[in-house]
């Protein structure tokens, strides 16, 4: 998926792959279809940002939707974080083994 000139910046080119997406991808999924090598953090950062730009530029209409992560071993939902990011660790078995949140754009 090639994005025209018309999104020059880069978090324009990240809300067109977002919205564009019939499913939730993940950062590494976005940073392949966006075609930057920027770290994970640098991503996150951008969907802080995209979060509210996107809600307002929309009228409320649209909203970045997150599918949090969840633990691969005891299955834990990590329902409660304030801002996207991939936990560290599972509060409930200490497990590093963390499904990672994907997001996609989409009415509300």
């Amino acid at each position: 998926m090639e994005l025209k000139p018309a999104y020059s910046t880069l978090r324009e080119r990240i809300m067109k792959v977002l919205e564009d997406s019939h499913s939730f991808l993940t950062v590494d999924e976005i940073k392949v279809l966006v075609g930057e090598e920027l770290s994970n953090s640098e991503i996150y950062e951008h969907l802080r940002h995209i979060t509210k730009s996107i809600r307002r530029s929309s009228g409320g209409k649209k909203a970045l939707l997150m599918k949090p992560p969840t633990c691969r071993k005891c299955s834990y939902v990590f329902k409660d974080l304030s801002k996207p990011r991939k936990p560290s660790k599972c509060p409930r078995c200490r497990s590093e083994w963390i499904e990672p949140p994907a997001f996609k754009i989409a009415g509300v």
